[in-house]
């Protein structure tokens, strides 16, 4: 863990110090959480914003992102632009939007492809980008740029059918996830252009790990996702922006490729209680590799344990990371869910601002 720095610092300070391994006059955090969760904290403290995220002490980043010239697909005026049908779906304490109808449900060949109007990258106009940053007061970390191409892959294809096409229909996969590719790297290198600098991260993502294990092989994975992310990360880094690679769940298997041949900078969020993810032998085997965000549990102690419980597990993450030196953002696993007390965000945001340092 860093030692403490003299001087107070800004968000952005704080994070670019915790990553470089500089000294921090303080544990750097952020906010994960869905918007019903948000609203239940801005409605019990009255505050919203960046006065909400001073008052927690939330080094809150600031996520900037291209606008769309068209509104829906040209074909499907109910679609997005990738022609994907979404339903919002109440589950009781919150919505999602669930992906209902998929576009290339029903092709058969990579010849079929041809026939569906695919999303261009000159449709999305990064203007905003740099009009924003002209303005921005450098405060808090720019995020921008994304790239999560299976994801995408399952809204078109449906998961079920997206999943057999790699075993089963590899070719039409990979000319998919080509195409996939192909608009996210033109559309990222002229958001980095619009950026001219002032870019710090950029969200690479896919889910490799679910609950219980590995959501793909070795083998599917480095046929499949590999080459693009390590693409994506090159041409990230080349403009001088860092990777911020997120992946759900037992990923364990995955993290020397991320960190070896793709070339992140941090993991998240560090779901420890899955198999393979144990949190001392991770922080042990990858924190002179990499930098970590996230590790505070959204599943079981935010929602369902004391404040006490909660401020104790903040200070568990904030030991292991300060005894092998590891860079660390203190955050939740995942979003904050809509049935966790507002006391427990509030207990970990402050018993972050007070112990990350003790031992430094």
């Amino acid at each position: 863990m860093n030692a403490p720095a003299a001087v107070e610092m800004t968000p952005r300070e704080r994070w670019l110090a915790t990553l470089e391994g500089r000294p921090v006059d303080r544990l750097a955090t952020d906010y994960w959480g869905t918007p019903e969760i948000t609203a239940k904290i801005e409605a019990e403290t009255g505050l919203a914003g960046d006065a909400l995220w001073d008052h927690l002490g939330v080094d809150r980043l600031r996520a900037l992102g291209p606008r769309s010239r068209i509104s829906h697909h040209p074909d499907d005026p109910q679609a997005n632009i990738w022609g994907i049908r979404h339903r919002r779906v109440d589950y009781g304490t919150g919505t999602y939007d669930e992906a209902v109808h998929h576009p290339l449900a029903r092709v058969e060949s990579v010849r079929d492809l041809d026939d569906f109007r695919w999303p261009r990258p000159e449709d999305m106009d990064v203007d905003g980008i740099r009009e924003a940053l002209a303005s921005d007061d450098g405060t808090r970390l720019v995020r921008a740029g994304h790239y999560e191409p299976f994801l995408l892959y399952c809204g078109m294809r449906g998961m079920e059918q997206a999943y057999v096409d790699l075993i089963e229909s590899p070719d039409l996969a990979e000319a998919i996830l080509d195409r996939i590719f192909r608009f996210h790297f033109e559309v990222n290198r002229r958001i980095f252009e619009a950026g001219e600098g002032r870019i710090d991260l950029f969200y690479l993502a896919e889910d490799l790990g679910g609950q219980h294990g590995p959501l793909f092989s070795l083998d599917t994975y480095r046929r499949f996702l590999r080459p693009g992310q390590k693409r994506m990360a090159e041409l990230a880094h080349s403009f001088g922006v860092r990777v911020f690679y997120h992946t759900d769940g037992a990923a364990r298997p995955f993290l020397p490729d991320l960190i070896e041949e793709v070339g992140i900078d941090i993991l998240n969020p560090l779901q420890w209680r899955c198999p393979g993810m144990d949190l001392p032998e991770l922080v042990r085997d990858f924190a002179a590799h990499i930098a970590f965000h996230g590790g505070i549990d959204n599943q079981h102690t935010l929602p369902f344990a004391t404040e006490a419980e909660v401020r104790a597990q903040v200070r568990w993450c904030a030991d292991i990371m300060a005894r092998h030196r590891a860079r660390w953002i203190c955050a939740p696993c995942h979003n904050i869910q809509s049935v966790t007390p507002v006391a427990n965000v509030l207990a970990m945001y402050d018993e972050a601002g007070c112990c990350g340092l003790r031992d430094a």
